[in-house]
């Protein structure tokens, strides 16, 4: 059965596309993920696309990113040493876990796209109901997805959450990695909590890096996956030549 509650809301009527941005191994590397970044079909940014987005018509615009990101991925990923794909997810959009999921395999299926090469992450932008999230992230992983806290450290309730969910992934907010190189107090925080992530046995990934100084201190720090201007900036329905030598 599909997901009938899922259905009963607006369609999502204006056309948008992916931008995707890579996050490198630099231990490596090599590339490990490009994040799918919405963006209009003109190639204008995301919010002109999400301010059209409403509580009617969010079931279909999260259904159509979903889809529109794994047929793109499909097309442009290398098939040897294939990256992963991070889609953005939104949990409010999301009624019944498995229900809802159903666009999503078949569209994998479809395009031959590996389901443990797709990792799902959210942002805390609002208050959410944990109990909801956290259902939707366990079926996730059972399906074979991987999972990912993104903007860790802005949300509303990153530690409590983690206490209850270890992802396979959390992605630093840029605002603490943002000009960490001269600030001692930001250095302290992301070092303890690198350590607590490694305790837990997740992966780090921190976005946001874009000066060598930034660079130079995480990779003091034992980071090695790297998402940022630094990097490669998002590039419309392509991949981004990567800026950094290995």
């Amino acid at each position: 059965m599909g997901c009938m509650a899922c259905k009963d809301g607006a369609a999502f009527s204006s056309k948008f596309t992916m931008a995707f941005q890579p996050i490198m191994d630099t231990r490596r590397g090599e590339i490990f993920a490009h994040e799918a970044l919405v963006r209009g079909s003109d190639g204008s940014g995301a919010a002109n696309v999400l301010a059209l987005v409403d509580p009617d018509n969010r079931y279909a615009f999260d259904q159509q990113c979903r889809v529109r990101a794994i047929e793109l991925a499909a097309r442009l990923f290398p098939r040897n040493n294939m990256p992963h794909l991070s889609i953005n997810f939104m949990p409010n959009a999301v009624y019944e876990p498995r229900a809802c999921i159903r666009q999503t395999l078949e569209t994998a299926k479809r395009t031959d796209f590996p389901l443990d090469r797709i990792i799902f992450e959210f942002t805390e932008v609002e208050k959410l109901d944990t109990a909801h999230l956290l259902n939707i992230l366990r079926s996730y992983r059972e399906i074979g997805f991987k999972t990912a806290i993104d903007d860790f450290g802005a949300g509303y309730s990153g530690l409590n959450l983690l206490a209850r969910f270890q992802p396979d992934i959390v992605k630093l907010d840029m605002d603490l990695i943002r000009g960490i190189d001269t600030d001692s107090v930001k250095q302290v925080v992301v070092r303890h909590t690198l350590a607590m992530l490694q305790d837990l046995g997740v992966t780090v990934v921190c976005e946001g890096v874009e000066t060598a100084a930034e660079m130079d201190v995480l990779t003091d720090f034992g980071v090695s996956l790297i998402q940022g201007y630094y990097i490669a900036r998002p590039t419309f329905e392509g991949l981004s030549a990567i800026l950094l030598a290995a």
